[in-house]
């Protein structure tokens, strides 16, 4: 099929078992919204254009108490909205998905694409100490194939898990092959609420006792290293030698992509390597990069993913930036020409 990003997540939710979608329109991802009004009551699913943003998200978390895969999605202001209901999500181990296609800010900024959003939502954005697992699709085919990936590890860890990407990505229009549907209807989990039975759970994120909540998060923090270990995702392009890597996500690491093949042209060893989670962080196949002499994060933002580049490693090595906002984009030539600017390097 021929669709839009924001189509295509819809499609793969539904695939992958999705029952309810929440939300509420805003460009550039109201074609989320749009879709599933239209295709989740003819699978005979749950579609709901909530009143705000605020009840989405706690709708979506009734949902999630019950056992069902439920979603949402909004760009940067509605995403904030959020935080709250995401934070009691994390707090009461409900699985979930929320889709975030950024838009340029900060406050009402503009409809065009940005990557700004990534502090809010790879290092927290509500309050207490809480992760969500990033998944950052950079096609349309993989906002297709994401969504099942998200549904799978929201149950596995019980944990909140996003799509985080950009306007570019939800806006472009590309051939995407849908993947075969699940089987049936999911199974109420044993840890859900469910009012079939004579006794259900208790679902809450509030504990009185100072012991009892520092208990829950020693055991939040221990589930969130096992998901460091096991779940970062990466993709790498001509790194086997590449002295300087180049580092981006969405619609920046595509554009790396075809970037490092104009920098070899020119005589100078590049590579691309690429986050599909920016949350865990790919830090250990950044840190394999022994080879590189030199990084590069490319970024439609102030530079927030340049200081989990950094980190990783342990900055014995230069990290250099090059970044566009306010919906700007950097071309090819543009980062071909920075980066030769920020290393030094003189053209073959």
């Amino acid at each position: 099929m021929l669709l839009k990003g924001n189509e295509a997540v819809v499609y793969g939710a539904l695939l992958a078992g999705c029952e309810c979608f929440f939300g509420y329109p805003i460009t550039p991802a109201s074609e989320i919204a749009h879709t599933a009004a239209r295709c989740f009551p003819k699978l005979g699913r749950t579609f709901l254009q909530a009143e705000c943003e605020i009840a989405a998200i706690n709708m979506v978390m009734g949902a999630a108490a019950n056992g069902r895969r439920a979603m949402t999605a909004s760009s940067g202001l509605g995403i904030s909205l959020k935080q709250e209901g995401i934070s009691y999500l994390s707090g009461s181990e409900l699985p979930a998905l929320v889709v975030d296609i950024m838009r340029g800010g900060p406050g009402l900024g503009n409809i065009g694409p940005e990557q700004s959003d990534y502090n809010q939502v790879v290092k927290g954005g509500g309050h207490g100490s809480y992760r969500c697992i990033v998944l950052a699709p950079a096609s349309a085919q993989e906002m297709c194939d994401f969504p099942r990936l998200a549904f799978e590890l929201a149950e596995k860890y019980r944990i909140v898990v996003y799509l985080l990407t950009d306007g570019v990505i939800g806006q472009t229009m590309e051939t995407v092959t849908l993947p075969e549907p699940l089987p049936g209807r999911a199974p109420i989990p044993e840890w859900a609420l469910d009012v079939t039975k004579p006794r259900t759970n208790m679902i809450s994120s509030i504990f009185l006792e100072h012991d009892d909540l520092e208990a829950v998060n020693r055991k939040l923090q221990a589930k969130y290293a096992a998901i460091r270990s096991a779940e970062q995702r990466s993709e790498e392009y001509r790194t086997e030698d590449a002295e300087v890597v180049l580092i981006g996500y969405g619609i920046s690491g595509r554009l790396c992509r075809s970037a490092v093949d104009e920098l070899r042209a020119k005589g100078i060893k590049a590579g691309l390597l690429r986050p599909v989670t920016l949350w865990p962080f790919p830090v250990d196949a950044i840190r394999k990069q022994t080879q590189a002499k030199e990084f590069i994060a490319v970024e439609m933002s102030d530079g927030q993913m340049i200081d989990d580049v950094k980190l990783a490693i342990s900055c014995d090595r230069p990290v250099h930036l090059i970044n566009r906002m306010g919906g700007n984009i950097a071309t090819i030539d543009e980062i071909v020409a920075r980066t030769i600017a920020a290393i030094g390097a003189k053209e073959a």
